[in-house]
């Protein structure tokens, strides 16, 4: 597996690749699939355009130039990383590439002086919860609410919010 740096030419392919994982029939063939809290898509070009333009990276998976992961990467404070949007293709799913990218985040964050990393999981995931815990991240009791009134993240089902875990090295 190859794990590199994802350019503007990967937004169409990456935009693709989230929502087939997290939305719709075809997200259901994972076990990380949204579809049953949320509707609409899980994200679209345009955002992920300018997530990339605002100091935020995306890497990727790729094992015989197929995509097959990707995760959203950035620094949100001196020495403290975030990581969002881990996604892996959801007929992959359970085949380690999930615990691949995370390994290689980690490793990225601590390269460049992290102490400590993040992410947000929305708070009705348990089994994705349960899947962090044992990655050695733990809860910070701090909540966001979901950005429900807008489209670009998809539309709830039911009421939800946003719980942040950390790592520190």
């Amino acid at each position: 597996m190859q794990f590199l740096k994802a350019t503007e030419d990967d937004i169409l392919r990456i935009s693709k690749l989230v929502n087939s994982a997290y939305r719709g029939e075809y997200s259901k063939k994972g076990w990380t699939t949204e579809a049953d809290l949320l509707g609409g898509q899980r994200t679209d070009p345009e955002t992920l355009l300018s997530m990339m333009n605002e100091k935020s990276s995306f890497y990727l998976v790729l094992e015989s130039e197929k995509l097959l992961g990707c995760v959203n990467f950035k620094e949100i404070e001196p020495n403290v990383f975030y990581f969002g949007m881990l996604t892996v293709e959801p007929t992959a799913q359970n085949s380690g590439i999930g615990k691949f990218l995370i390994q290689e985040i980690e490793k990225l964050a601590k390269n460049l002086g992290g102490k400590e990393i993040r992410l947000t999981v929305i708070d009705l995931r348990s089994e994705l919860i349960a899947y962090y815990l044992r990655r050695g991240y733990e809860s910070t009791g701090n909540f966001e609410p979901f950005p429900e009134n807008d489209p670009k993240f998809g539309i709830p089902k039911t009421k939800m919010k946003l719980l942040e875990f950390k790592k520190q090295f």
